[in-house]
């Protein structure tokens, strides 16, 4: 088998028609597909997790563009290699053809000057930009790179795609179509692959490949759990485990265990993980997991993200176990994790419904005559700076969306909502 290139490669999809996952991008009808279908197409950034197609699809799109195809990866590209590949698509572009794609995979490794390299050949039509990136752009890509690209997330594959992928794979492979290959279980298959269709790919060719002697290949929960504990290397081999780990990471603080949010804290130093990465993940659990048990928390946290931009490397790692620990330690409460959910939830069950008009701004004369603003009572002109009055649309007016929890922090709250809207917060 030595003379094939990787199942994940060998499967790696050719066109849309071929390709997985991603609907609301690429189904009938979606925005991607919509500008391929154009034959036009703006410079973009594809952010998701690994394994969801981004490569993939920025090939098919340059195929079905029929435009020259650049490709750099942050990982090992310098800002020679940027202007290299810029020059290279201005020669290659005549008159009024379309610009060259150039794809960065990757591109939240890109420092500040390589990005800035980018934005003259991005603004002038030089290239189309098509950056592939795991981490929130926002983070990372500069705001002037950022302001010109449209940015499309990409979601994890559901179970139903990952199962399409692995027929396709036993029914359409050079090398295992013609094996007889039995999926008795698929349990371990999509548990261990977490949405990943490369993860997924690489599983199925280390077990195929260990049992490929055999006759028949039956594939269970057991056979593969057996066969990944063996060969761990073997079926992550694009750093998925990254997010394994700060997912313990986040569980361990999130579950009061100081001494694993460190074990987990240390195996990120130790792998060479981005500080900055370990620090928003830190900022988001103060919000999420500790919230108002502990407001301390999110400016502990901010804090911590200001000073390893400051320090470096090897001391932040100290900065980070100050934090983690004092997360870890802090009561917990995500109340308002909760409440912002169920606020979204509840926009999108009712609509844009109108904003009652003593709520509303009046600046001009015409407003003031159709009420706006009437009846508005401006609460620091009663007793305690608090009146009751409504202040939600009519229709919800007494839907609850944030409930106190029991820690001390928010027992306080409770009491005060209690003595200032009697029966509401009852």
């Amino acid at each position: 088998m030595s003379g094939y290139p990787p199942l994940a490669e060998r499967m790696r999809p050719q066109n849309l028609d071929d390709y997985i996952g991603q609907k609301h991008l690429v189904g009938e009808g979606a925005v991607l597909r919509k500008m391929l279908d154009r034959k036009v197409i703006s410079s973009l950034i594809l952010w998701g997790p690994p394994g969801v197609g981004k490569t993939t699809l920025a090939k098919i799109m340059s195929k079905q563009l029929d435009r020259p195809f650049y490709v750099l990866s942050a990982i090992n590209s310098g800002v020679k290699d940027v202007r290299e590949a810029i020059e290279k698509a201005r020669k290659a572009r005549f008159f009024n053809s379309s610009s060259p794609i150039l794809f960065i995979d990757e591109i939240h490794r890109f420092s500040k000057s390589q990005q800035d390299s980018l934005l003259g050949a991005v603004e002038e039509g030089v290239v189309t930009l098509i950056g592939a990136t795991t981490e929130n752009p926002s983070f990372e890509v500069i705001s002037p790179l950022l302001s010109r690209c449209q940015v499309y997330v990409l979601q994890a594959l559901e179970k139903e795609d990952l199962l399409e992928l692995v027929d396709k794979v036993l029914s359409k492979d050079v090398l295992l179509k013609d094996k007889k290959v039995e999926i008795q279980e698929d349990n371990a298959l999509l548990r261990y692959s977490g949405g990943d269709a490369r993860k997924m790919l690489n599983i199925l060719e280390l077990v195929t490949n260990a049992e490929i002697s055999k006759d028949e290949i039956v594939i269970n929960d057991e056979l593969v759990t057996n066969h990944l504990q063996q060969n761990p290397a073997q079926y992550d081999k694009n750093g998925e485990l990254h997010y394994d780990i700060i997912s313990a990471f986040i569980k361990s603080i999130r579950g009061s265990d100081p001494d694993a949010a460190v074990y987990w804290l240390a195996r990120m130093v130790e792998g060479g993980e981005d500080p900055k990465f370990i620090a928003r993940r830190l900022i988001i659990s103060a919000s999420e997991d500790i919230g108002l048990a502990n407001p301390n928390a999110l400016l502990l946290a901010s804090n911590c993200f200001e000073a390893i931009k400051m320090v470096g490397w090897p001391e932040s790692r100290i900065i980070l176990s100050q934090v983690t620990i004092y997360l870890a330690t802090s009561p917990k409460s995500n109340s308002a994790y909760q409440a912002i959910k169920d606020a979204q939830s509840l926009v999108k069950q009712t609509g844009n419904l109108p904003v009652p008009l003593h709520l509303r701004n009046a600046p001009t004369k015409l407003m003031k005559e159709l009420n706006y603003g009437k009846e508005y009572m401006y609460a620091h002109s009663y007793p305690n700076n608090f009146v009751i009055q409504d202040y939600m649309p009519d229709e919800i007016k007494n839907k609850r969306l944030y409930t106190p929890q029991g820690n001390p922090q928010e027992i306080k709250v409770d009491e005060r909502l209690n003595h200032l809207w009697k029966d509401r917060y009852k």
